[in-house]
């Protein structure tokens, strides 16, 4: 199975965003891939006091225009994130949509936890205009239980182990992960996390500076069931492509079967 993540700088300009959007995943259509990952917030990516003007509800224009694309290229798509306005909610969600390659949503999550951090003299405030969704997700996708994060969710492992145990042989984690932190953990935690469960992970990224006065680290990779990194993107915009190999991730499972070992009677699942 060929799949592919993007890499983008989105911006404070939501229309050059689709559209750059619209080009890269044409790339990814013609490179053969049955399967594409955008990363997170990937349709506008600025100052927090425009949320409210770039937030829309689901079913809206961008699940439509995403619909359209997936139809078009005949792959499925896990749309990273968007901001998602839910009427009579003051906050919005940060919401990832999973479409068929008929342009259908097969699945709807909403990131379950929210940047709220201070490093190295940043501060990042999520909850500020974000509500933190409340379940856990997996769509069926080509035929291929996928499970559903975003970003920050990769620091909490409880999150992958249930979605393993649910079935999932791949996990996605489009991201806006920043420069300080994604230098020294993410690397780490993606392939952390790919071992743990024995899932290939598909993390789709934002790269380079955006406003306002930020960065991210981008870095965008696919991993296998063992750990090694399959395919990295360079520092800039751009698709990544790897061939998954679903007989040797059943092998992994079945020479090491660290996921038919775990303890349910101790931890619950």
């Amino acid at each position: 199975m060929r799949v592919a993540v993007i890499q983008m700088n989105s911006r404070d300009d939501k229309p050059a965003n689709l559209a750059k959007a619209d080009r890269l995943l044409a790339e990814a259509a013609s490179r053969g891939a049955e399967l594409a990952v955008l990363p997170e917030l990937w349709t506008y990516l600025g100052p927090r006091d425009r949320h409210a003007q770039v937030a829309e509800a689901i079913p809206g224009p961008t699940s439509d225009f995403l619909a359209g694309i997936a139809r078009r290229h005949r792959f499925s798509l896990v749309a990273g994130s968007y901001l998602e306005r839910v009427a009579d909610q003051p906050r919005f969600f940060n919401t990832c949509l999973a479409m068929t390659p008929d342009g259908e949503i097969a699945a709807r999550y909403r990131k379950l936890h929210l940047f709220d951090v201070d490093v190295d003299g940043y501060s990042y405030r999520e909850s500020t205009t974000m509500a933190p969704g409340r379940e856990v997700v997996a769509a069926e996708l080509s035929g291929m239980p996928v499970g559903l994060t975003i970003c920050y969710d990769l620091r909490f492992p409880e999150l992958y182990r249930r979605l393993a145990v649910g079935g999932a042989k791949m996990i996605t984690v489009p991201s806006a992960f920043t420069r300080e932190t994604g230098k020294d953990h993410w690397e780490v935690l993606l392939r952390a996390r790919a071992v743990e469960n024995q899932v290939f992970i598909l993390a789709a990224a934002q790269v380079g500076d955006h406003p306002p006065g930020k960065a991210c680290y981008g870095n965008a990779l696919i991993a296998d069931p063992w750990g090694v990194v399959l395919a990295r993107a360079a520092y800039q915009e751009c698709v990544v492509t790897a061939e998954l190999n679903l007989d040797y991730q059943e092998q992994v499972r079945k020479e090491l079967p660290s996921l038919e070992h775990r303890r349910s009677d101790l931890f619950g699942f």
